[in-house]
């Protein structure tokens, strides 16, 4: 099983980027997915959750900017990060609960300049 992240980039402050993750491999099941986030210097943090039956979360530094929706035909977990600002500039990981087990993606740089 594998999360393939993609989608980050250089975007000035005010901007918007959608995150994409997908999951491939033996999948039988795939429960909970989110998105984390890791800035220069600074502990990975939560920035979206999504559970098996669709409920969302979010921290209050994000709440109201990013939405986090789940394809599950596709396998697929995404982050809409809108109103971007210098601060949510860092290295974005999705996870999965597959098969019981979780799964880290490899990290999409997202840079927001001021």
């Amino acid at each position: 099983v594998q999360l393939q992240a993609s989608g980050g980039g250089l975007v000035q402050a005010g901007g918007s980027l959608r995150l994409s993750c997908v999951a491939s491999g033996s999948i039988f099941s795939i429960g909970s997915m989110g998105w984390y986030r890791q800035a220069p210097g600074k502990q990975r943090e939560s920035v979206a959750g999504i559970t098996g039956g669709g409920s969302t979360s979010y921290p209050e530094s994000v709440k109201g900017r990013f939405a986090i929706s789940r394809d599950i035909a596709k396998n697929t977990v995404y982050l809409q990060m809108n109103s971007l600002k210098p601060e949510d500039t860092g290295v974005y990981y999705c996870d999965a609960y597959i098969n019981r087990q979780s799964y880290w993606g490899q990290g999409t740089l997202v840079t927001v300049s001021s």
